[in-house]
């Protein structure tokens, strides 16, 4: 039997050799892996040289020498910022657009040829969302978004569907108290979503109300974010949004058959209350001055 390190250590060659990272020509491009990756950067959006410099985590020495190699293909321009003349923007010309549109092309491919290469594709999918969640954890993001954009209704939707599987009485929404949008937007209140790279991990809202209190809702991690603080983080920044609202009192219920739930709230100050609403789902209640 081999050793943690040892089945580490034979994912990382697995995953080098089956991705083409060692490859002279990614994908058969004709430039290695690095030079690939800026390029991707670049056409899905990023364009501040310093911004993608942080994303991919490479050193400014090599960030110089990439960018001077796409340059000399053709395929980026490089201009000052407009309003800081010591940023620089990196834009892909009309033969990087072509560029990347090819290498998408070729990336989708080589994806679809993993999973097809295995009887359960959704429990391979799952390992590689457990694994580049834990990879990047220190790049998770917490962006502020409007609860009906694309991202907050896929975590609400992920998060009504477990309720459903994990309630005895299943779980419909309709029946539930569900806040009205305007009510989790500022100046009333706030939707949080964890975004870990291109995926949504995770979500929480902070209703407003009419009542002298505000309510934590929706409090969601994907189960491939469990396990790293996630949830403590999404209710810290769900509390300092509170704050910078001038909310003095939080309120929030859950159900005892979200034992993990329960235990969070009550590790982080939350006291538990008598019941304050007809919800017909929840059995606990809880509030917290902040």
């Amino acid at each position: 039997m081999l050793d943690p390190v040892s089945r580490v250590r034979r994912f990382n060659r697995a995953v080098t050799s089956a991705v083409g990272a060692l490859d002279n020509s990614f994908l058969g491009r004709g430039r290695p892996l690095g030079a690939a990756r800026v390029l991707n950067a670049i056409g899905q959006g990023r364009s501040d040289v310093a911004d993608i410099r942080d994303y991919l985590g490479l050193d400014s020495g090599l960030m110089s020498r990439l960018l001077r190699s796409l340059e000399d293909e053709g395929l980026i321009e490089t201009t000052a910022h407009a309003d800081d003349a010591r940023r620089r923007v990196a834009t892909l010309t009309r033969t990087g657009r072509r560029e990347f549109a090819a290498y998408e092309a070729l990336s989708n491919k080589q994806a679809e040829g993993f999973l097809a290469q295995h009887s359960q594709a959704e429990a391979l999918l799952a390992a590689m969302d457990l694994i580049a969640s834990a990879l990047t954890r220190e790049r998770i993001s917490l962006d502020e978004m409007d609860p009906r954009s694309d991202e907050a209704r896929y975590c609400l939707g992920e998060y009504y569907a477990e309720l459903g599987r994990r309630f005895k009485q299943g779980f419909d929404v309709s029946l539930s108290r569900d806040p009205n949008a305007k009510d989790m937007r500022r100046p009333r209140g706030t939707f949080i979503v964890a975004m870990s790279d291109t995926l949504p991990i995770g979500c929480v809202g902070l209703k407003g109300t009419d009542h002298g209190y505000a309510e934590i809702k929706r409090l969601w991690v994907a189960p491939a974010a469990r396990g790293l603080r996630l949830g403590q983080r999404l209710m810290d920044t769900a509390e300092d949004a509170g704050r910078e609202l001038g909310i003095a009192l939080l309120r929030l219920d859950t159900n005892s058959a979200l034992a993990e739930a329960g235990q969070l709230y009550r590790k982080t100050g939350w006291r538990e209350i008598p019941r304050f609403n007809d919800d017909p789902y929840p059995d606990l209640f809880f509030e917290k001055r902040i």
